[in-house]
C-alpha cells in the first residue's frame, strides 16, 4: 500500500505482536489506550464497556498461566482486559451487540497502540466459559460484567513485521460475483 496518509499506515502497518521487550509501558500510554478504546461507537451510545488495565506483573503472570493462547503476557507486562456489563448493554445478554461494541473499542486501542509505537496482542475470553470465569475470578470483576478478551500491551522487538493482507479476490463491486 503506498499513502502518505498517516491513519491508513498505521492501519497497514498493525498487527498482533507476541514478542516484547519487557519494557515497562507508563501508566500515561495505558490510559491514553483507554481513552481511544471509550471513544468507539456503541448501539445506542450506551458506553456499557469497562477497561481493567493490569500492570501488575504477578497479576499479568497469573493470566499468562490461566489462558491458553496468553503467554506473550509474560514479555508484554501488561494487559487491557475489556468487559461489558450487560445489565447496561443495549440488548443485554439477548443479543450480540455487546460483543460488537467491545469489539470496536478493542480496535481503537489495537490501533492506538501501534500509532504510539506499542504492541499488542488480542486473546479471547469470550465466548469461551471457562476462560470468561478465570477472568472474573482472578480480576473480581462482578456477575454482570463479562470480559470479552484481554489484550497483551508491551514495546514490540521488531521481530513481528506488519503483512500486506489485501486479496483482491475478496472484494466485490455491487454484487457477490
Amino acid at each position: 500500500m503506498s499513502s502518505s496518509n498517516p491513519v491508513l499506515v498505521n492501519i497497514q502497518n498493525r498487527r498482533s505482536i507476541r514478542r516484547f521487550t519487557g519494557q515497562r509501558v507508563s501508566r500515561e500510554d495505558l490510559e491514553l489506550l483507554v481513552r481511544a478504546g471509550m471513544a468507539a461507537p456503541s448501539s445506542r451510545d450506551t458506553r456499557h464497556w469497562y477497561f481493567i488495565v493490569v500492570d501488575d506483573e504477578g497479576v499479568v503472570n497469573k493470566l499468562a498461566e490461566g489462558l491458553p493462547y496468553a503467554k506473550m503476557l509474560l514479555t508484554a507486562k501488561h494487559a487491557i482486559i475489556v468487559a461489558s456489563n450487560l445489565a447496561q448493554a443495549h440488548g443485554g445478554s439477548e443479543t450480540d451487540y455487546w460483543v460488537q461494541d467491545c469489539s470496536a473499542a478493542v480496535e481503537n486501542i489495537l490501533l492506538a497502540a501501534q500509532s504510539l509505537g506499542l504492541g499488542t496482542c488480542w486473546t479471547a475470553a469470550h465466548p469461551r466459559p471457562e476462560r470468561i470465569a478465570f477472568v472474573k475470578s482472578l480480576l473480581g470483576i462482578p456477575q454482570d460484567v463479562v470480559p470479552l478478551c484481554v489484550i497483551a500491551v508491551g514495546h514490540p522487538t521488531g521481530d513481528d513485521k506488519p503483512r500486506d493482507k489485501f486479496d483482491p479476490a475478496r472484494l466485490f463491486w455491487n454484487k457477490w460475483q
